[in-house]
Formats: structure tokens, sequence, C-alpha cells
């Protein structure tokens, strides 16, 4: 196959950009409201995108660990802030659990998928390290958010079972078991769903890049392969993680649920 890719003009792009009209003229005819919202998020994709392109084409002609681990280190932390800005329900140091477990998680795992998977000479190759990164932060960051989401509201709404049962005897972790385990659940669940139909139904976006990049479609395949395993993982490690910090922040080693540390967004 051809290793040859079609270069696209700003004017095929702004093609395709105006396909947002139709979302708009959705939104008009049913009364949606969510015209501005639209004409936002489309502004703000072409310029994220187009920022982030020419960063990447510096960092890349550059190929400097300092770079390319600054740059990781940037994605962690706003991957880690935007999923507690998904939450409704936080507690003080929210965003420290969510960083440390969305860092923690997808780090080791583009560590395992470098130096083991696919043993690249260093290991801050930019063409490797940093898209490596960048989907396992994102996928991770849907699961840690709808975990956390669903652990607040479980404990809310269980609230008088909880302490019921701590006022039984039950130790912290007994009684928040069944929240802890549904949390992980919620936020295991998109990804697994999502690993049943790849191929099928989908064609993840890395594979389908690939492919148009002039890449073989099998070559594609066992790329997406390596990347679905490892969101996979990362994601139930990062979601456990999250959960688990919640869980020891609202709850005190002498076995008392302490709903008042858990605040509604407003």
């Amino acid at each position: 196959m051809s290793a040859d890719y079609i270069p696209l003009t700003p004017g095929q792009v702004a093609l395709a950009a105006a396909l947002i009209l139709i979302c708009g003229a959705v939104s008009l005819g049913l009364g949606l409201g969510l015209e501005r919202r639209l004409a936002l998020a489309a502004v703000r994709t072409i310029a994220q995108l187009l920022a982030i392109g020419f960063v990447l084409r510096w960092i890349f002609a550059e190929s400097r660990w300092y770079l390319v681990l600054s740059m990781m280190t940037a994605m962690t932390l706003i991957a880690g802030l935007s999923a507690i800005g998904r939450t409704k329900r936080r507690y003080r140091w929210m965003w420290l659990d969510s960083i440390l477990s969305i860092g923690l998680s997808a780090w080791l795992m583009v560590i395992v998928a470098l130096t083991v998977i696919l043993r690249v000479p260093t290991w801050y190759e930019p063409q490797y390290a940093i898209p490596l990164l960048g989907m396992l932060l994102g996928n991770t960051l849907n699961g840690i958010a709808l975990g956390a989401d669903r652990l607040g509201e479980d404990l809310t709404s269980q609230r008088d079972q909880v302490e019921t049962l701590l006022a039984l005897g039950a130790t912290r972790w007994e009684a928040a078991r069944t929240p802890i385990r549904e949390a992980v659940r919620t936020g295991m669940v998109p990804t697994i769903n999502t690993m049943m139909v790849v191929g099928l139904v989908s064609l993840p976006g890395m594979m389908t890049g690939q492919i148009l990049a002039g890449t073989s479609p099998l070559q594609a395949v066992l790329y997406q392969i390596v990347i679905m395993f490892l969101i996979a993982a990362g994601t139930s490690l990062g979601t456990l993680a999250l959960v688990l910090l919640a869980y020891r922040r609202l709850f005190t080693p002498d076995h008392q649920f302490v709903p008042a540390r858990l605040v509604k967004r407003r």
C-alpha cells in the first residue's frame, strides 16, 4: 500500500466545518437552545486543535526529552482537572486525587507500552509517547468522571443505609462496599461496551487515521488492539484509584461517614 496521503487544504477543512450548521439546524428546529454552545464548541475545536498542531510540530522537530515531558505533564494536569469538572458532587482535594489517579494509571500504561510492548529506542520519542498518553488520558478521564459522579450520588442517596450499617458495627469498607463497586463498574462499562463492538460497528480514530495515512490495515488493527487493552487497563486502574481515594476522604479511620465533606456543585 502507498505510504502517501491526501493533504487537506484550508478550503476542504472549511467545508467540513460547515457541517456544524446541520447541528445548529437541528437545535433550532427542536428548540434545544444549543446554538451558542455549538458555535463556541466549534470555535474551540478549531482553535485548540490548530494550537496543539503547531506545538506538536515544534516538539516533534526538536525531539527533546524535557519538551516531551513538559507536554505530557501539562496534558495530565488538564485531564485531571477536566475530570472533576464533570462531577456533580465534590470534596476537598478532589482535584488532587483526580490528577494522581489519572496520572499514575495513564503513565503506567504508557511506560508499559513504550518499554515492554513497542520497545521504542528512547522513551521520550514524541511520535509514540504523546499520542499514546493522549488516548489513555482521554479515556481514563471519562472513567474517572463517571465513577466519581456515581460514588457521590450513591453515597448521598444511600446515606441512611450507610450510616445504619456503621451504627450496627459494620466497618467503613463494609458500609461503603456497594457504592464503591457500582462506581468502579460505572467507570469501566463504557470501555467494555466499546470493546464489544470495535471493528464491527465502529472503526476507532487511531486505526482510521493510520489507514488514511497509508499504513497497512493489518498493522493499524494490531496497533488498535494494543491501544484498546491499554485503555481498558488504564481506565479500570484510574477509576479504582480515584474511588478508593474518595472513600478514604469521606470516611474517617474510626469508621464514620462524613457526608458534609461531599458538596454539590452549584
